[in-house]
């Protein structure tokens, strides 16, 4: 129905209402009252009503007017309050219009308040009232669904289950037909039906998922109920069926076949056998059944609720090599009757297992070997023997051999025999451990292994051992009858400890006695010592239990000493003559005085050699034979000369001037004084290059500007010379030598032909 419609509906009613109350207002002296429209005159003169105005009306329009008996032709009325001014106006009259269109959904009553002002002083002419505007509605909002509707149900419940619940909203007066609203469904009705609350519900009790998992119903909602006018809305619904179990899982094939590889340990995994179960996994339930070979096989669900087939012990080729039986498949819990029990169902299947041979390794009798052998037993004694044969058809034959190389048992690389191939000596190892490696003699030389224990029986071959128990030792004041002190035996070998303890030598001053728990004490038998004698010895034998019996002989060295009453402080005096120092400690001690007078002879013959080497070198004074001079006048110069130095070394020794070898460099003749002063010079820069902390290595003499008073050559400087070249004379050049012959010729007179000797 349209707004033209609704507005005619609506108008009888309002223009009786403004009908009633322009009669009131127009005759504010009438004293009757119209109990329909509620109308009553106030104290303060003012008629007052809820005044109605209608939604959606086109602005301005005139809907009441203010009436006061107080008002005359000098007072004007105003309003203040909610949309005063701006919504609603009032003219000085009284009339009120409506400036704009009025929504009922927004703002459904306003409140105003009406005033009476005397232009003349404009003052109040009466107190203010309040009055109230309300928005009458119209039928102008259409049903709205304000969220996607999801819903569900079980699969075959029962006729009337509540599936969902759909509402709408509609904005109009809920009070008024406008705002009331009904449902319908548009399809889906032979399945489901809903009430005038939105409530969904099942028609029908034979629901199935596994036809039909989801519906889509169009619902829709109406206003105005029971009219043939109204708004109309509509929205899909979604409904889903859930699933119980009420179908019975069987078998997708009769017949199922695997192969399993005979070394498939257990608990291994063989095949899975497919059910076929038109419920959801999570109302499957399948159990199932071995009827043959159960302790060989099992049946259990894996995640998909399939059977999956399981070994329960390992197979073996050359016993069996095929297995046939029936496997059963049962459900528990299923919803009676169920949906396929019309159908042809597979409850009952075939397995048939293949077992596939393989190569095996050699298989031990026994995973740990166990023998005994006597210690010291002879090389190739019989320990044991270890066996492993081929598990397969093939029975390849079988090698043997020990990994440990150092392993004192040796075997049979063909038999597996173990015999002694080391001395054992059960007082350093009284147990064997070691691996025996069994490879088939083919080509893929399969290995397995097993572990030998070799236990080493004890032999009595060990003397038995005397120990004192504390230090024993008499008193001078030792009466008779007192024990000094106790000895105690002990054996290495493994055998029960009954040792006999008895004197070897007879002693005149001590007795033992045997205590026949290994233990002897030692007795005084006559007293009164004295420590001029400090020392006495006892000879004592210990003989075990053995087969055959060993024995061994001990000295027990008893001191005299000078104690208090209760034995408790002694001082006991060292024999003058006693050494207990070994024969090979001797040797050890005499050998590290040796070494230490070999290193202190060493010592002080290099400190000689070295005093010496110093007196030689303080005559020579000089170490090395050569001395290079390098030409530095030049950045990139490389001119260099060598000088023996051995000249100057013959120099010193009493002026004779020693002839160089052939090929070296002729003799110098320089005067004694400078001789003296050049190795004076040598000797000094020697000791400074020694003393001297932070300087490098002093390999090179570069001395410069030696050319003093008693230099052979003087000085070749100009700057103080005077005399021109004629006047000087190079006589001298004949005297430095055959290096200088060329410069003397040139400027001297030659020398005489027998004045050197080459």
């Amino acid at each position: 129905m349209g707004p033209s419609a609704r507005g005619l509906i609506m108008l009888p009613m309002t223009c009786l209402l403004l009908f009633g109350l322009t009669l009131s207002l127009a005759s504010p002296g009438a004293k009757s009252e119209t109990s329909s429209l509620s109308l009553q005159r106030h104290k303060r003169h003012w008629v007052w009503n809820s005044f109605y105005v209608q939604e959606e009306r086109d602005p301005p329009y005139h809907f009441m007017k203010l009436h006061s008996n107080k008002s005359n032709i000098y007072t004007i009325y105003k309003i203040d309050g909610d949309g005063a001014g701006k919504i609603f106006t009032v003219d000085p009259s009284g009339d009120v219009y409506a400036q704009e269109k009025l929504d009922r959904e927004k703002k459904s009553s306003y409140r105003l308040k009406a005033r009476l002002i005397d232009t003349r002083t404009n003052q109040q002419v009466d107190n203010e009232e309040e009055f109230d505007i309300n928005v009458s509605d119209l039928n102008d909002n259409n049903p709205v669904f304000l969220q996607d509707f999801k819903g569900s149900v079980v699969e075959r419940s029962p006729k009337g289950t509540l599936v969902m619940t759909v509402t709408a909203t509609d904005y109009d007066d809920p009070t008024t037909p406008n705002g009331n609203l009904e449902y319908k469904l548009l399809n889906g009705t032979d399945l489901f039906t809903i009430d005038e609350g939105g409530n969904i519900r099942t028609r029908i009790d034979y629901l199935d998922r596994e036809k039909q998992s989801m519906y889509k119903i169009s619902v829709q909602a109406k206003d105005m109920p029971g009219m043939n006018s109204g708004n109309i809305n509509s929205t899909t619904v979604t409904i889903n069926v859930l699933d119980i179990n009420d179908n019975m899982a069987v078998f997708k094939k009769s017949i199922y076949s695997f192969n399993v590889k005979e070394d498939a340990k257990q608990n291994s995994k063989i095949g899975i056998m497919e059910l076929e179960d038109r419920d959801e996994e999570q109302n499957k339930d399948p159990s199932f059944t071995v009827l043959e070979f159960p302790q060989v096989f099992m049946v259990v669900k894996n995640p998909m609720k399939d059977g999956l087939l399981t070994l329960m012990q390992e197979l073996d080729y050359e016993k069996k090599d095929t297995y046939n039986f029936v496997i059963e498949v049962k459900e528990s819990g299923i919803r009676e009757p169920a949906d396929n029990r019309h159908e042809n169902l597979i409850k009952r299947a075939e397995v048939m297992i293949n077992v596939i041979d393989i190569d095996e390794p050699p298989l031990f009798t026994e995973p740990i070997y166990n023998f005994s052998i006597k210690e010291h037993s002879p090389i190739k004694t019989l320990v044991g023997k270890v066996s492993a044969k081929d598990p397969d058809r093939a029975n390849f034959a079988i090698q043997y051999h020990i990994d440990d190389q150092n392993c004192p048992i040796a075997i049979d690389p063909t038999t597996g025999v173990m015999t002694v191939a080391k001395d054992l000596d059960r007082e350093l190892v009284d147990q064997l451990e070691f691996t025996v490696t069994a490879v088939e003699a083919n080509p893929k030389g399969l290995k397995s292994q097993a572990l030998v224990k070799v236990f080493v029986l004890d032999i009595n071959d060990n003397n038995p051992q005397l120990t004192a128990e504390g230090m024993i030792f008499a008193c001078e004041a030792d009466p008779p009858g007192t024990i000094i002190g106790r000895v105690k035996a002990t054996d290495r070998d493994e055998h029960k400890e009954v040792f006999t303890i008895r004197l070897a030598k007879p002693s005149y001053n001590f007795t033992l006695t045997d205590n026949k728990d290994n233990t002897a004490n030692i007795t005084v038998r006559h007293g009164d010592f004295n420590q001029d004698d400090p020392l006495y010895h006892l000879v004592v034998e210990v003989v075990d239990s053995g087969y055959p019996t060993r024995s061994s002989t001990t000295t027990i060295d008893i001191p005299v000493c000078s104690c208090d009453s209760n034995r408790k402080n002694y001082y006991c005096k060292a024999a003058p003559t006693a050494s207990n120092a070994s024969f090979h400690a001797l040797i050890a001690i005499i050998l590290c005085i040796l070494t230490i007078l070999v290193i202190v002879i060493l010592f002080i013959l290099r400190k000689r050699w070295q005093k010496k080497a110093a007196v030689i070198l303080g005559k020579n004074g000089e170490i090395h034979e050569q001395l290079v001079s390098y030409d530095e006048e030049g950045g990139g110069e490389m001119d260099t000369n060598g000088y023996d130095v051995s000249i100057l070394n013959s120099a010193r020794n009493d002026g004779a001037v020693l002839p160089p070898p052939p090929g070296v460099y002729a003799a110098v003749n320089k005067p004694p004084a400078v001789r003296r002063d050049m190795a004076t010079m040598i000797e000094v820069k020697k000791d400074e290059a020694d003393h001297e902390r932070d300087g490098g290595p002093y390999d090179t003499l570069h001395i410069y500007g030696y050319e003093g008073p008693e230099s052979l050559v003087g000085s070749f400087s100009s700057l103080e010379s005077r005399s021109d070249d004629a006047s000087l004379d190079y006589d001298i050049l004949n005297d430095w030598g055959p290096r200088f012959k060329t410069l003397a010729e040139l400027y001297g007179i030659e020398p005489s032909e027998n004045q050197y000797t080459y």
